[in-house]
């Protein structure tokens, strides 16, 4: 029997008032799936976040979650968990208190094994007996997470879950997220940190003024559909130059982000061309230090579409 997907929506619109948050969005997210969902403000991301959450209804267009139509109540999906615009806590209990609480809400038993085993999850074993009154904003963040990590979900939205995060903090949430889709969790994260969309999402969807401007697999943001700036540092820095500039496809942007690296180069090109010219430093006997985007393929489609987008408004 083929399992449904995660989220599969088509034409969903959402208005509040005069204003289309959403128009129109298509978004399929498969089983075991980690999806990232970026945009700029206002783009839609965290209106759809909600919907998937059961925080609002569609005006119209149709999504189901886990294979169950969605209807008109405000009710979170059965197998859902999440947050939208960060985790709701009270402040006056203890982290362990707070998902008790949390889990008797959703009518569910708190049971202490489970709590603990979450914190651990989480990387929050430590302070599991203090008041979240002290917490940072990523602990904050961390907390929410185990406690829709209580519910065991099949499908779990998150709103900029590296939000306040420290690189412990952020490595312990990679973790859970990562295990999470291995056993078939579908994950949904809105972001704007693109390094951690690119090393989490095997799938996205650029969203830019309620319309999806990409879906799909990072790969298809790759460099071949578009030039990017790279960072060229050689252990000849005259001859990788000579050759750059000699090299069709090949253009040289300018020096190193610092006026003292004098090793650094920066060329634009496709990749096609790129390739090409690191296969001509090779033969020069020019040894390759670093090649590295200047700005990711993703951030750099993102600032594409999104653009392309504002304009045609």
């Amino acid at each position: 029997m083929e399992t449904a997907e995660a989220v599969r929506a088509r034409g969903v619109t959402k208005c509040f008032g005069d204003v289309v948050a959403l128009d129109g969005i298509d978004l399929d997210v498969a089983p075991g799936q980690i999806h990232g969902l970026v945009g700029p403000n206002g783009a839609g991301k965290t209106t759809l976040l909600g919907l998937l959450l059961g925080l609002a209804v569609a005006d119209s267009g149709s999504l189901d979650i886990l294979g169950t139509p969605m209807g008109r109540a405000l009710t979170a999906p059965d197998g859902v968990a999440g947050f939208v615009d960060g985790p709701g806590l009270y402040p006056w209990l203890t982290a362990r208190q707070n998902l008790a609480a949390l889990a008797s809400l959703r009518g569910r038993d708190g049971r202490t094994a489970d709590i603990d085993d979450v914190l651990a999850q989480v990387g929050l074993t430590d302070v599991a007996d203090d008041r979240t009154r002290g917490f940072s904003l990523g602990m904050r963040q961390r907390l929410g997470l185990a406690a829709a990590l209580l519910t065991r979900p099949r499908l779990l939205v998150l709103d900029e879950p590296s939000n306040g995060l420290d690189p412990a903090g952020k490595r312990h949430v990679h973790q859970v997220l990562t295990r999470l889709a291995q056993d078939g969790t579908g994950v949904v994260l809105s972001s704007h940190r693109m390094d951690d969309v690119e090393s989490l999402c095997s799938e996205v969807t650029i969203l830019a003024t309620g319309r999806v401007v990409f879906s799909g697999p990072l790969g298809k943001l790759a460099a071949e559909n578009r030039e990017l700036d790279y960072r060229l540092r050689t252990s000849n820095p005259e001859a990788a130059r000579r050759l750059a500039d000699d090299t069709a496809g090949i253009r040289t942007a300018g020096d190193g982000a610092a006026p003292h690296d004098t090793e650094a180069l920066v060329v634009r090109a496709l990749v096609p061309a790129l390739d090409e010219l690191v296969v001509r430093l090779v033969r020069e006997g020019v040894a390759v230090r670093e090649l590295t985007p200047v700005v990711s393929p993703l951030e750099a489609a993102f600032l594409e579409l999104t653009d392309q987008q504002e304009t045609r408004r």
